[in-house]
């Protein structure tokens, strides 16, 4: 036996959504009688016999069993290593007059030890309305073995299965024409008094037919197109189905099922195989989901996510309704309430749609205080709130979709940077974005449908670096970048949004202010953050104690840590609050390694810190300028100020962060001390500053690749290479050209 032999094949099905003729039973199956016994428009359909043929007394029932051959389209070779010329299936045909049904099931004769085709199809009529017809299929495909051939076979049945579902339908309506074109447009109903037929012929029943027969691929023709190769839509069904392993097709009711209009109408063109994987997922979900069974368009939005891989669609399905059910996100928008300081200084809001009819949420985040919105109300709100907006999306997208006439499944969001600095990069506000990201990626797939990043700065790079492994590959790929004012021209803003709707802010004359409630925002008031004791048990002390550090500084004791770069072009980011004192903060570089550290000194004093890490690293024999470098020009900080800050490094080697104790300056008028100086001296304890610090490295390599998916994903030409320092960001922003250094302070 071959290796492939010995590989078990998945068994491949097929579920079609219910296709429904609007015309009334009898009359389609006229239409169905004239695809016998051969027909021009399915050409592979070359002989058939009846073999069995049962008619009840009364004239109501009617059992047909057909031998059907087929002239298979595969390659010659295949043809003549399987030693035959045609393809043998028997189909059973049972039409049912009385109750208006005729139910198909079809089988494979050739090579059934090896390969096994079983396909059931029911004509019925439409349970809402009894002058229409509905068509429904299954198919399943079992490939055994076939002398080393599985794989090729597999492809070839299932991308001709692909291609010529929809062709049954097209055969049926064009018959339905040929009647109505002949002056036929009414076929009476069978009743007891009447042994008449509405067919001309008792075997009318019994044609085999793309939509009725067997195999998928073999028993329909195909287009020219089909057998020059297989479609895009084919090559996709072909890929679901290798990747498909969900168990057997599980009965549903009348009312589960999905109707083809439908589909197109409220959830746009799917390939079959598609279709096929939608109606499975949510008859799997009926069948063993407790609980609020989602939409369509939500269960077709995870397929999406997954490239209608049903087996990892279903689980992220599942995880996220029980993440629902679990905080009630259901009744979300009922039940909450925006806080009032999200309200004033939330700069987010919806704003009318865009061209494609999309709902648009415009966003500015550069306005946006992220620290002090998380100070005021800690991460499960803004969390919420965020979720909240999600939610609307979904519900806008529903409206829209009505108001359209159209599938809208998506929203459009337009994020403006302007103001972005350092001082968002605080680590708790970082961390919550990345929480933020990650619960909506996993609950809200295939949502967002573009993302319009506008006048994005120098800084935004290193953002990037920290967000994007958290975004979807899919997601990054929406993403359209404009710096400075490219957003202005040729493929910016007014290709995607009316030009009567553009912001104010962006150049626009429609005030989202006023008509949209998008607040400008600021920075929120330190008077509403929360107090100490509202959050001890809250996640940004939890943040604090697991992602910042604490430091001591002492008259004489500065606190340094050490930063080995191997890779010049690297970038060192900082974020540290000053909790007590005043201090100077200092970047030098060395190409030496410093001494191991002397641990918790206070050195003139000799004494231990009773709390905090006090380590010193610069060796006391060292001289500025020979052993050492300054990178930076010193930074001042004042206590309760926050300070985040990058540097570019231009040369690899050791670079020391240093957190030095600020003397006093003295009194003007005098070369005397003041008094508070004079009093401080009198106890050590006057003498300590305290930080609590975070610091991280971003590879070079990273920091390009950044760059280039950022120049990539738009139009940021304006970005400079790595080895470009980042413009000054504010008044408080310390640039220097030699260090390629910035940091932000906020007071």
């Amino acid at each position: 036996m071959t290796i492939v032999g010995i590989i078990p094949i998945m068994v491949q099905k097929y579920q079609s959504p219910v296709r429904v003729y609007k015309h009334p039973f009898e009359l389609v199956m006229a239409a169905y009688e004239r695809r016998f016994p051969t027909c021009h428009l399915i050409p592979m359909f070359v002989a058939s016999d009846v073999v069995n043929e049962e008619t009840s007394e009364d004239g109501s029932t009617q059992k047909i069993e057909r031998r059907c051959a087929l002239d298979v389209d595969a390659p010659r070779l295949l043809k003549r290593i399987a030693g035959v010329d045609y393809v043998y299936f028997i189909q059973k045909n049972t039409l049912n007059r009385k109750e208006r049904t005729l139910h198909i099931e079809s089988h494979n004769e050739t090579f059934s030890n090896r390969v096994v085709v079983h396909e059931t199809c029911c004509y019925s009529v439409h349970p809402e309305n009894e002058d229409w017809t509905c068509f429904e299929q299954t198919a399943s495909l079992d490939i055994k073995s076939f002398f080393g051939f599985e794989s090729t076979v597999e492809k070839i049945a299932m991308k001709q299965y692909a291609s010529s579902i929809k062709k049954g339908k097209e055969i049926i309506e064009y018959y339905l024409k040929e009647l109505d074109d002949e002056g036929l447009t009414h076929v009476p109903r069978w009743s007891p008094s009447s042994h008449s037929l509405p067919l001309s012929s008792p075997t009318s029943l019994s044609t085999n037919q793309p939509e009725l027969g067997i195999v998928p691929a073999d028993s329909v023709p195909l287009s020219a197109d089909a057998r020059d190769g297989p479609s895009q839509d084919a090559k996709q069904d072909s890929n679901l189905l290798q990747n498909d392993s969900l168990a057997e097709i599980l009965p549903g009711t009348p009312e589960d099922k999905l109707d083809a209009d439908y589909i197109k109408r409220y959830l746009g063109d799917l390939t079959p195989l598609q279709e096929s994987c939608l109606i499975r997922l949510r008859k799997w979900l009926q069948e063993t989901h407790k609980g609020k069974i989602p939409k369509d368009e939500h269960i077709l939005r995870f397929l999406r996510a997954r490239d209608f891989n049903m087996d990892k669609a279903r689980e992220i399905l599942c995880q996220s309704l029980t993440w629902r059910k679990q905080h009630q996100v259901d009744y979300l928008l009922e039940t909450w309430s925006s806080p009032q300081v999200l309200q004033d200084y939330y700069t987010g809001g919806w704003h009318h749609h865009d061209k494609d009819g999309r709902p648009l949420y415009i966003l500015r985040l550069g306005q946006m205080d992220t620290k002090g919105l998380v100070r005021a109300l800690g991460e499960e709100s803004l969390l919420r709130h965020v979720l909240s907006i999600n939610e609307e999306g979904l519900r806008r997208c529903e409206e829209n979709t009505k108001v359209f006439g159209r599938p809208i499944s998506c929203w459009t969001c337009l994020v403006d940077l302007e103001g972005l600095n350092m001082r968002h990069l605080w680590r708790p506000g970082v961390k919550a974005l990345l929480r933020i990201i990650e619960v909506v990626e996993a609950n809200y797939p295939e949502t967002l449908g573009r993302l319009l990043i506008l006048r994005a700065p120098r800084v935004f790079p290193v953002l990037w670096t920290l967000v994007s492994p958290f975004i979807d590959e899919n997601t990054r790929k929406k993403f359209l970048i404009y710096a400075g004012n490219d957003y202005q021209g040729a493929g910016g803003l007014v290709d995607y949004i009316d030009k009567e709707i553009i912001p104010d802010f962006l150049g626009g004359e429609c005030m989202v202010r006023v008509t949209c409630e998008v607040p400008e925002g600021g920075l929120v008031p330190k008077s509403m953050y929360r107090t100490a004791e509202e959050v001890e048990n809250e996640d940004i002390r939890l943040w604090t104690e697991m992602i910042y550090q604490s430091a001591s500084i002492f008259k004489g004791a500065p606190h340094e840590i050490v930063i080995e770069i191997i890779d010049a072009s690297s970038v060192i980011t900082w974020d540290f609050d000053v909790c007590k004192g005043d201090i100077v903060f200092n970047i030098y570089h060395s190409k030496r390694a410093p001494q191991v550290p002397r641990k918790d000194t206070l050195g003139a004093h000799g004494i231990t810190s009773p709390g905090g890490n006090n380590v010193q690293l610069i060796d006391k024999s060292w001289t500025l300028g020979q052993d050492y470098s300054m990178v930076e020009s010193p930074l001042t900080c004042k206590e309760g100020e926050s300070v985040q800050g990058s540097h570019i490094t231009r040369w690899p080697g050791f670079y020391i962060l240093q957190w030095k104790f600020h003397n006093m300056a003295a009194c003007s008028a005098t070369n005397l001390p003041r008094v508070d100086d004079v009093l401080a001296t009198l106890q050590v304890s006057s003498h300590k500053c305290k930080v609590m610090y975070y610091t991280e490295v971003l590879g070079s390599e990273d920091f390009r690749t950044a760059c280039c998916d950022v120049q990539s994903l738009g139009s940021m030409t304006s970005l400079e290479s790595s080895h470009s320092g980042f413009s000054q960001l504010s008044a408080a922003t310390t640039n220097s050209n030699q260090s390629q250094s910035s940091s932000m302070i906020s007071r």
